[in-house]
């Protein structure tokens, strides 16, 4: 009977821990626009967000080098032991609301002398006891040890959101390197016909040269575009190096051959997102949401330090037991047990008051960080949008620049054929020709980066396996 009452007190008290003094969660206003663009459309942007990363990179040879990246990647399992131990510790925490209830068993031995027996001769003492017990568990009667439980799991939580942001950067990346190489690889095929262009005009004018139809001025410039271009040559093979090296480490491992992008040409461009966004789609990046995961940590942490002014009340138990001799330990009547509650109740100590204003003012940290977070999202999106918005504009300039540079060389070589202009002309017309169609390259590349920017300060979609 004493055993069943005692078994209703503690369920009694556990069902009466269930409380906390953390306030209310509110999530505070986002200090941004609620859009980019008049006519936002939340429908749109919220499908964007949702869909998975192969939907946004459709290239093939793109996908199998996101795929290795993902798997090998040694920041991303670094990024994912963490928020493994995270919830380890997290686990630890809400430990701490359930007893530790232990099985133990002793036994001890002891001999009096005569002068110190109560009988007058000396005399030995045994005692065997076996007992199954609780030590010290806090009754969390005030939510002291909830609030800290809750906020284990909002840091734990926003360790997660990091792995995730950290996946998405990683898809970012990968997709820029692969983008950057094949733009090199176009460069390098660039320099390189460019250079057999310089090298057969050399040839032609040394011809001339050494028939007298050529002056040695002439000769000269020729050589030192020839030069030039073997320069431009040698340094774009040296990027196109440094870009598979690059590509190699955010992979993991060397990747095959039959993965390398040719050119930007043959590279399937990534997926355009929608006109119309909401800023709200910006609540789901996994950046701002490790914030507000913060903002909820340090809310959960002013309930632990307002628990601190009430009292604690912690029990030790046990039943068992307990005989002077071993053989006696399990006969009827050797029953023992012990209830000892301990109550704490404070009464002066300063380090509680400034330790609750730390966590309010430590509240009011994480506000500032995420509104902050949420301003630097919205800039990024803009920034993007800005670009998107002018780089087809661009490409389609430098496209008919390129045209109109590449007639003018045709037209600047016919005279100088003819002998009706001197060969500055040509060289003028050769130098231009070759920077528009570098140019065409770098703005191509930029409206693909853009895609892949967007991507990434949207909140990346779903990145899953």
């Amino acid at each position: 009977m004493k055993r069943n009452r005692f078994l209703v007190l503690v369920m009694i008290l556990t069902l009466l821990g269930g409380c906390t003094l953390a306030p209310e969660y509110k999530r505070p206003g986002a200090p941004v626009p609620a859009g980019w663009q008049a006519g936002a459309e939340p429908a749109k942007a919220t499908a964007v967000a949702d869909l998975p990363w192969r939907d946004f990179f459709p290239d093939p040879g793109l996908q199998k080098v996101i795929e290795t990246a993902l798997a090998n990647n040694r920041d991303l399992r670094l990024a994912a032991l963490n928020a493994e131990k995270a919830r380890a510790l997290y686990g630890v925490q809400r430990s701490e609301l359930l007893p530790s209830v232990n099985a133990i068993g002793s036994g001890s031995l002891e001999r009096l002398p005569a002068d110190l027996s109560s009988t007058g001769s000396a005399r030995t003492s045994e005692r065997y006891d076996v007992k199954l017990g609780v030590s010290s568990w806090e009754i969390d009667f005030f939510g002291r040890i909830r609030s800290l439980k809750d906020q284990a799991l909002e840091e734990y939580l926003a360790t997660d959101e990091a792995r995730r942001s950290a996946q998405i950067l990683l898809v970012a990346n990968v997709a820029n390197a692969y983008l950057a190489l094949a733009a090199d690889r176009q460069n390098l095929k660039l320099a390189a016909s460019t250079l057999e262009a310089h090298e057969a005009s050399y040839r032609l004018i040394k011809k001339r040269y050494d028939v007298g139809l050529a002056s040695e001025l002439d000769l000269r410039q020729s050589q030192s575009q020839v030069e030039t271009a073997r320069g431009n040559a040698a340094r774009y093979t040296q990027l196109v190096y440094q870009d598979q090296n690059a590509l190699d480490l955010l992979v993991g491992s060397p990747m095959p051959p039959a993965l390398s992008p040719a050119d930007l040409a043959g590279i399937t461009p990534p997926r355009e997102i929608a006109t119309a966004l909401s800023s709200e789609i910006l609540l789901r990046r996994p950046d701002v949401l490790a914030s507000e995961h913060q903002l909820k940590a340090a809310n959960a942490n002013i309930g632990a330090a307002r628990a601190a002014f009430f009292p604690r009340i912690a029990l030790t138990t046990s039943v068992g037991t307990a005989s002077a001799d071993l053989s006696g330990l399990f006969k009827s009547g050797a029953n023992t047990w012990s209830f000892v509650p301990l109550i704490t109740l404070p009464i002066f100590d300063a380090r509680t008051w400034s330790a609750y204003d730390v966590t309010k003012v430590q509240r009011e940290i994480m506000v500032t960080q995420y509104e902050k977070a949420i301003q630097t999202a919205f800039r990024e999106v803009a920034d993007a949008l800005a670009m998107r918005d002018t780089v087809d504009r661009q490409v389609a300039a430098q496209e008919s620049l390129v045209e109109a540079v590449a007639e003018t060389h045709r037209l600047s070589n016919a005279r100088y054929t003819r002998g009706m202009d001197s060969y500055l002309g040509v060289l003028d017309a050769q130098r231009s020709l070759y920077a528009a169609q570098q140019g065409l390259i770098s703005l191509r590349l930029s409206r693909l980066s853009n895609r892949v920017t967007l991507y990434k300060t949207l909140g990346g979609g779903s990145v899953g396996p």
